[in-house]
């Protein structure tokens, strides 16, 4: 691998002994991948913090061990320093303010606030979210960043048009401390062109048709990367943030292109660039009710969960939600939980959303979600859901029947008690 003069003095521990292992630790993951030479990123998003039983014995030992083990790879203890370059926190396990309802430990809660603290002093800022880009981590199109989270990464790449690989908790640190990542996957213009083309021919509009054609679209192209014709609505943060989500659960997309929304793709012809344009995978009713059908994993009606936010609420989210809550009271039998980032948290408290959803008996949380912390009410068999991200993974995580469907549907059958939306 090519390493410039800063490079090679960052190896060869000019800048400590912390600096010289995560560049170590780049070198060797960079040549693997068959990357030629690193690139500057001077933002990185990734997993810090102590929240979870299996770190507390190396807790004991101070986090600079955590840090250590979990970040750098480092079977020795090594001295942190402060962070080279602007790097913040995805979500957590814990949310600080609820932990005793998602029945976490006292213990293990205080272990994340100070977690909280060391990093912070460290210069990792404390977003706890899986959507830095709603709470000031914009990268702007062609920057190198260095995120992990695979619904991030996608809107990264896709809708802000900022470069990005899906990284782990071990690159993220040692990019964190040195400012580099190494250069290949997405990072290289010529692998962000698109190589599978879907023809949109049902009509997709609201949150629930978006989630659903990233669902379907996850598991036609895989891990390639879609263009598509045919889309006739403006999507918005919100509907972009559920799509890129459902098609990096369902399949490994990184990237898409929708011709004249995304910014690399102002032409189907941009989006494919030299690649040849494929035969079309076609999206139409008959696609859409059927992948609609796949997501409903449960076959009881009478609903003890409901969870709204994942991706996290955005404002106007917690605005609906509230909207549709007002006046009105969750069935006894059931619980809602309603996820934000703690940033919009504040806003939705000072705007009075919150109040309205806790008057009608929901819970609003950050920082965290079910299929991150494995929490959920205690007794919960049947759940319903306005993500595809949770009606994919939460039933085999938590081994309770899903229900999937729109903000709407969600809400009214959480006053209900029983799932009121469409089965197929």
């Amino acid at each position: 691998m090519r390493l410039t003069d800063q490079e090679r003095s960052l190896r060869d521990g000019a800048h400590g002994e912390a600096r010289a292992r995560a560049m170590d630790l780049l070198i060797r993951y960079g040549e693997a991948l068959g990357a030629e030479r690193l690139v500057e990123s001077r933002n990185v998003a990734g997993a810090f913090n102590a929240s979870t039983p299996s770190v507390r014995h190396m807790a004991d030992d101070g986090f600079d061990r955590v840090f250590s083990e979990l970040n750098l790879d480092a079977d020795d203890v090594v001295d942190i320093p402060h962070m080279a370059v602007p790097t913040c926190q995805l979500i957590t396990g814990i949310d600080n303010d609820n932990y005793e309802l998602q029945g976490v430990d006292p213990g293990l809660a205080e272990l994340q606030k100070q977690s909280e603290k060391y990093l912070g002093r460290r210069g990792i800022n404390m977003m706890c979210t899986c959507t830095p880009y709603q709470v000031g981590n914009v990268p702007v199109k062609g920057e190198h960043c260095a995120w992990m989270e695979s619904s991030a990464v996608i809107y990264c790449n896709s809708v802000l048009g900022a470069r990005t690989n899906v990284e782990g908790k071990e690159s993220t640190g040692a990019a964190g401390l040195t400012g580099r990542i190494p250069y290949w996957g997405l990072h290289i213009p010529e692998n962000r062109l698109a190589n599978r083309l879907i023809r949109v021919e049902a009509d997709v509009d609201d949150m629930a048709d978006w989630g659903v054609l990233g669902y379907f679209t996850g598991f036609e192209v895989e891990e390639n990367i879609p263009a598509f014709d045919g889309l006739t609505h403006q999507p918005d943060l919100m509907k972009l943030k559920h799509f890129g989500a459902a098609a990096a659960s369902s399949g490994g997309v990184e990237m898409y292109h929708i011709p004249g929304i995304t910014p690399e793709a102002p032409t189907l012809d941009a989006a494919f660039g030299a690649n040849a344009r494929p035969d079309p995978i076609v999206y139409g009713r008959a696609e859409r009710d059927r992948t609609w059908e796949r997501l409903q994993n449960a076959t009881d009606r009478k609903l003890d969960f409901v969870m709204l936010g994942c991706p996290h609420n955005s404002i106007e989210q917690m605005s609906l939600v509230a909207e549709l809550l007002d006046g009105k009271r969750i069935h006894p039998d059931t619980a809602l939980w309603v996820h934000t980032p703690r940033a919009i948290r504040q806003m939705a408290d000072r705007s009075g959303y919150t109040e309205v959803i806790e008057a009608a008996g929901g819970v609003v949380m950050s920082d965290t979600c079910p299929s991150i912390s494995r929490r959920l009410p205690q007794g919960v068999r049947v759940i319903a859901t306005d993500s595809v991200k949770q009606a994919h993974y939460l039933p085999a995580i938590a081994k309770v029947q899903g229900w999937f469907g729109s903000v709407q549907q969600c809400v009214d059958s959480a006053i209900a008690g029983e799932w009121l939306g469409k089965v197929a």
